[in-house]
Formats: structure tokens, C-alpha cells, sequence
């Protein structure tokens, strides 16, 4: 028997705007709404901005003295080179140098950091510090205990200054913030300058209790600015056009951040992470296979697990992400390729599409220049 998907609890607001569901990391979570669809939804983000809610993904606390320190021991970025109120893409490796999953790290002080994992693998996440916490050092799901709301797109400050919350700091940022102005009197909650669209956004996590009012009175201040509910489907084009990796395709158990191109989310010079010394040897040795971008130079759209093989010749690799980039308008993806072929930016290579070979161009991400900052 199928386990029950948990629900956001926006659920009932999503029904009201007619969302149309997909399972999603155990989650039912709206994948696009009435009146909008990808294309609207991906647009509005990239020219003025659009709200999702992101509330699947798990948020975990971990806290007591050194909990930096212990964070800072078992996942891959140097936790050390960031201060309090900054956030951190870090990834939990195993000790094959696999990747469990990838991850934002939010240091808010030396006692205290929020990590935001993917919402599959929150509890997997949460077991394996667990397990490795000394004592006076507690982890904590709190993974329905809040909601987390993407403002992402070149408005989305303007939206958020209209209801009183913090727009001017960094990127990588947060702020702890109260919630006044959207009507959730009394409430506090974090304002981040973090996304996975490309565009200058912020994600909000506030009480699963205060998610409603927020998510209302998002969309009553963006109406000035052409503000839209997006859904996944949306929030899966924008960021395959970054490159952005999602884990599960782009990075797993199987594809290390070495092969993925993360490696700049890993502190070599740290003494101790999980995964070190496998990762460490297969940088030195060379990844034999590497990730790329694909752009489609025909009508064919790349998805995943297509082979992907020299003109005419010798399978060389698979595509881990696909879609038809609303932007560009041509299929764009991500591939998996192996290194002794030898290929590089610029190339040509063709894609399986359904039996048809389809002629694409390596490059490499992202597709479309990045506006986060």
C-alpha cells in the first residue's frame, strides 16, 4: 500500500486557485495552476515574479554548543568561511563520496544552524547526524512545523518592501523578521535571499500556523507587480536553465559533487567530512564521467535517461535533466558524459529521442545569465 503524501499547508489555497497536484518527494504539491501553466508561470518569474509554495522541503535544527562546529564536520562546504546570518549550499555526502543530498545550511549562530534538505531525504539527513551527534548536541525534524514561500523574480523586492520585510541584504543572506505587515501579528519569521530560479528572489520560512495569511498577502501586494502563483513544473524550468542540479537526477548516491560540478561546495582544505577521503582521490585521479549542458540544435528535447552518443557514433553518456526551455525556446538539458571521450564546449553530439537521433551542442551552464545577485 502507497504511504499517504503529506500536504502543505497552503493545500486548500492551491484546491481554491486550481492547482493541478503531482507527488513530489512524498508531498502533494501543486505542479501548476488554472489560468497560468508552465510557460505563463516560468515568464512571469524571469519578467516580474511568482510565488511557490516550497513547503515539502524538510527543514531541520541543529543546536547546542559547537553545533557549528559538528555541522561544519559532516558536510561538504567550509561552514567557517561564513557568519552568522549567512546561509550556505552545502551536501551530505556518504563515505563513497555518493551524495545523499544537497542542502542550504543557515548559520544563525555558533550553537545554532537551520539546514533546509530536500524533502525525500530529510529524515535520511536527519538519521545520519543524529546518529553522529555527541553529546549536548541535539537534531531536530521540524519538518511540518513550517512553511517555506519562494518570492522569486526582478519584483519580487518590491513585493516583500509593501508588507515591511527586509530586501537589501545579501545574497546568501537572511534576516529574522516580523511578520506584521502581512497580518500574522505577532509572528516572526526568516527572510532569505536564497532561490533556485536565477532570478533576485527570497525564500520566507515562517510557522506552518502563519502560512496562510503570509501566502495571502504575497499575492495581495504583487498584484501591482504582476505577481503569480507558480507551481513545480515552473520552478523545473527555471532552474534547468541555470544548470542548477536537483538531487535524485543530477546528483545522488551514484553522482558525486566531483562529477556533478559541485566541487566548489566543498572545503578541501577541511580536516574531516563525510565522503573526504573518496572525493579528495577522485579529484585527484579525475571524475570519469562529467556533467554538461546540452542545447538542442533541431526540434528535439532532451529528458531524462536518453542516451546521449557521438554523431553517428559510440553512446558517450545519459541525460539527468530535460525540458523545453521557455526562454530559449529549443529543448535544453544536463548530461552525465564520459570523460574519455573527450568532449568539450562546442561539440556535437546527439540525443535518443524516442529512436530518433536528435543533434544537440555541448555547453556548458547556465543557459540563460544568472540575476540572483
Amino acid at each position: 500500500m502507497n504511504q499517504e503524501l503529506r500536504r502543505s499547508p497552503l493545500h486548500e489555497r492551491h484546491i481554491a486557485l486550481g492547482a493541478k497536484f503531482a507527488a513530489f518527494g512524498g508531498w502533494d504539491m501543486p505542479l501548476e495552476y488554472a489560468g497560468g501553466g508552465v510557460l505563463r508561470e516560468h515568464a512571469a518569474v524571469r519578467e516580474a515574479v511568482g510565488v511557490f509554495d516550497v513547503s515539502h522541503l524538510g527543514k531541520v535544527r541543529v543546536t547546542g554548543p559547537g553545533a557549528a562546529e559538528f555541522v561544519n564536520a559532516c558536510l561538504t562546504n567550509d561552514l567557517a568561511r561564513i557568519g552568522p546570518g549567512q546561509a550556505q549550499y552545502t551536501l551530505c555526502c556518504a563515505q563513497d563520496g555518493g551524495v545523499v543530498d544537497d542542502l542550504i545550511a543557515y548559520l544563525h549562530a555558533d550553537d545554532h544552524v537551520f539546514l533546509i534538505p530536500n524533502a525525500a531525504n530529510t529524515a535520511e539527513v536527519v538519521r545520519r547526524l543524529a546518529a553522529a551527534a555527541p553529546p549536548g548536541i541535539t537534531v531536530t525534524d521540524e519538518h511540518e512545523a513550517h512553511a517555506v514561500l519562494a518570492v522569486q523574480g526582478p519584483r519580487s523586492a518590491e513585493v516583500l518592501a509593501g508588507l515591511g520585510l527586509p530586501t537589501g541584504h545579501e545574497y546568501m543572506s537572511f534576516a529574522v523578521a516580523p511578520l506584521d505587515g502581512t497580518g500574522a501579528a505577532g509572528a516572526t519569521g526568516v527572510v532569505c535571499r536564497t532561490g533556485y530560479t536565477g532570478e533576485h528572489g527570497y525564500e520566507l520560512v515562517v510557522r506552518a500556523a502563519d502560512a496562510g495569511t503570509v501566502w495571502d498577502a504575497l499575492l495581495k501586494a504583487g498584484e501591482g507587480a504582476q505577481a503569480r502563483p507558480c507551481g513545480l513544473a515552473a520552478r523545473d524550468t527555471l532552474r534547468t536553465e541555470m544548470g542548477y542540479p536537483l538531487h535524485g537526477q543530477d546528483l545522488s548516491a551514484q553522482i558525486t559533487p566531483v562529477q556533478a560540478r559541485c566541487g566548489w561546495a566543498v572545503g578541501w582544505s577541511k580536516p574531516a567530512f563525510w565522503g573526504r577521503e573518496a572525493l579528495v582521490a577522485e579529484k585527484a585521479a579525475g571524475p570519469r564521467r562529467q556533467l554538461w549542458g546540452l542545447r538542442s540544435t533541431d526540434r528535439g528535447i532532451p529528458r531524462q535517461h536518453m542516451a546521449v552518443h557521438l554523431p553517428g557514433g559510440d553512446r558517450v553518456g545519459e541525460v539527468t535533466s530535460g525540458t523545453f526551455s521557455p526562454t530559449l525556446r529549443v529543448g535544453i538539458g544536463l548530461a552525465l558524459l564520459d570523460t574519455a571521450a573527450g568532449l568539450a564546449e562546442g561539440d556535437a553530439v546527439e540525443v535518443d529521442v524516442r529512436g530518433r537521433r536528435s543533434a544537440m551542442t555541448v555547453v556548458r551552464p547556465p543557459f540563460v545569465a544568472s540575476s540572483v545577485r
